[in-house]
């Protein structure tokens, strides 16, 4: 049966680099592995008070999480943290307490930044966030895109080696953790 990965990208730019980098993801996974993209636009911000009757576009973001066996984030970096829609969507999908579709998924995590640092800290903070959601992070290779306007072509593509194998080596952790998990 083949693994099904959802992907989840922190930034709503038609162009993100992020995007591009799960786009670059799906075609570096490992065999009999899918890869599907979820796009956050739409999702309203979280309010406690509508917890209890979800839009549309929440119950089906969440049956998304819940269907797959494991995710991978993409998230860019803002002002040294993760971005707010990427927030939004986890306390979404993490809400009413007791009902999160994340608990017990395996994740991973990549990011693309035009900064030196590749999103190392918008991810450490990501990390934080699985703590509580109960997931369980694939912790190496660590995938830090950085500098990323020089590593995608002017179509979106992925053209840095490194990157690539870093990804295709992170997705092979993640299939293979979420293997174990299963059979356990």
């Amino acid at each position: 049966m083949a693994t099904k990965i959802l992907g989840v990208c922190g930034s709503l730019r038609k162009q993100s680099f992020n995007l591009n980098a799960l786009k670059a993801a799906q075609k570096l996974v490992p065999a009999d592995t899918m890869l599907d993209i979820y796009d956050l636009a739409g999702l309203p911000l979280y309010n406690q008070d509508e917890e209890q009757s979800p839009t549309p576009k929440v119950t089906d973001f969440k049956a998304k999480i819940r269907a797959a066996d494991a995710i991978l984030f993409a998230t860019p970096e803002y002002n040294y943290s993760i971005p707010g829609v990427l927030k939004n969507a986890i306390d979404n999908a993490s809400r009413p307490y007791g009902d999160s579709a994340w608990k017990d998924k395996p994740v991973a995590m990549i990011g693309a930044s035009v900064g030196v640092l590749g999103t190392a800290r918008a991810q450490y903070h990501l990390r934080q966030c699985f703590v509580f959601l109960n997931m369980y992070p694939i912790n190496q290779p660590e995938v830090f895109i950085r500098e990323c306007a020089n590593k995608f072509d002017a179509q979106g593509n992925l053209t840095d080696d490194t990157a690539k194998k870093l990804i295709g080596t992170l997705l092979q952790n993640l299939v293979a953790h979420t293997k174990k998990l299963k059979a356990a």
